[in-house]
Parts: structure tokens; sequence; C-alpha cells
């Protein structure tokens, strides 16, 4: 079964990474990002922008909120510690880790 088969109807298929102590401090600040098909990934979500802001600012949350979180198919998010800059987890959508790449080879 091709895995755009897999993945219809709403399944939640996403790989998280840990760096540093796991999730060991208590706020972290988030970052989400968005990837695209050409290969492209750019910031989004968080707080609203203020007036003349280009870039979203990123957001505070707990660890309870950090470990409830899932990310979108093309979605990436990046919790850092505030505390503990070493501990931080990563969420990363289906389209993100690009398993929806349907590769095949010619000839």
């Amino acid at each position: 079964m091709r895995t755009a088969l897999a993945l219809r109807g709403g399944a939640q298929t996403f790989l998280t990474h840990f760096t540093g102590g796991a999730l060991a401090d208590e706020r972290y600040v988030v970052e989400r990002f968005r990837s695209y098909a050409d290969g492209r990934i750019e910031p989004s979500g968080g707080k609203p922008q203020k007036k003349g802001r280009r870039r979203p600012r990123p957001e505070v949350a707990t660890r309870k909120a950090v470990e409830r979180m899932r990310p979108a198919r093309d979605e990436i998010i990046v919790a850092t510690g505030l505390r503990l800059r070493h501990c931080s987890v990563q969420y990363w959508g289906a389209w993100a880790m690009g398993i929806l790449v349907e590769r095949r080879q010619k000839g």
C-alpha cells in the first residue's frame, strides 16, 4: 500500500525528536514552521504580529501543553526550554518528513 493511501482520513503520522535532556524544563518557547512541496521551510503561527513585524513571534507554553502538541501534516514544531536551553523537542508532520514523496526509478 502506498503511504499516501495509508495517511488518508486524518491519520496522525509524525516524528518526535528529543535533544538534550528531553522534556526537563517547565516552560518552553514554541516556534512553528510550515514546509512546502518545493522544499521551503518558513515560520508560521505563533502570536499575532505587531504592525510592521514580518515574522511570527514564538509563544511560551508549559511542559504539559508541549507534550500534547501534534503537528499538522506540513508543520514542524520546535519547543526549546526557557531555563535549560539544551533540552528541546521537535515534532515533524508527515509531509515535512518527506514520507509522502513518491520515488520511482526510471528504466
